[in-house]
């Protein structure tokens, strides 16, 4: 049994125990949505128009890298620009829905896995991406492990420019349209992993990727996850 569903098991025993039916009925979703509409979103910052340079500024200063890319198409020849201009290998895995991406015609060797201790460089997609921040918002599933952005050295991410998004009220809200609940794990990324625990100094790579490279696709929905 996997970990999702394990989660539904567990939450539908406490419902039961509770009189209520295993799963949330659409009376109670429709409650949730009422309680949220009545609070106010708390001031938020200023992110303008033009969401995507905002989204590489923010990005940028978090010690992501970006690069554009005009379709889908153009991912593999980024990827494989960027792991060679960083002397890093061409052997990478990726989410399932990348699979069909013309990788072996770039130079690169990508299998469409979960990643595993051995494997150096992740590709992935994201849910959305949030311009006030320069975050990505990564949603587990199984197609989507969240070990693509947490276990690898280097985390490539695909980012279709339509997912980028103002701020993280945002985000949830269309978690909410498109899923209707969150799943098992939700996940911020916000540049490489960091730790300023050891004489304050930042140090980069400490629980997770040491480089977090954002591809962006400028035209088409891509990959939404």
């Amino acid at each position: 049994m996997d970990t999702s569903s394990a989660r539904r098991n567990i939450l539908a025993r406490i419902r039961l125990a509770q009189g209520r039916p295993e799963l949330p009925t659409a009376a109670e979703r429709q409650a949730v949505e009422d309680y949220i509409a009545r609070h106010p979103i708390a001031p938020q910052p200023t992110v303008g128009e033009d969401l995507l340079t905002h989204f590489e500024q923010q990005a940028q200063r978090l010690a992501s890298t970006t690069q554009r890319v005009a379709r889908m198409t153009d991912v593999p020849a980024a990827v494989a620009g960027f792991l060679a201009a960083n002397g890093l290998s061409p052997i990478a895995v990726c989410w399932p829905a990348l699979a069909a991406l013309a990788w072996s015609e770039a130079g690169l060797q990508v299998e469409p896995r979960a990643p595993n201790g051995s494997d150096m460089v992740g590709i992935s997609g994201v849910f959305a991406a949030i311009a006030e921040t320069g975050t990505l918002m990564m949603l587990s599933g199984p197609d989507t492990p969240a070990s693509m952005h947490l276990l690898p050295e280097t985390h490539v991410a695909v980012v279709p420019a339509a997912r980028i998004l103002a701020h993280y009220e945002d985000g949830f809200a269309l978690a909410r349209r498109e899923r209707g609940q969150l799943p098992r794990a939700t996940n911020l990324v916000s540049g490489p992993s960091r730790t300023g625990d050891i004489e304050q100094t930042i140090v980069l790579g400490a629980h997770g990727p040491y480089r977090v490279h954002v591809v962006i696709v400028e035209t088409g929905s891509g990959l939404e996850s």
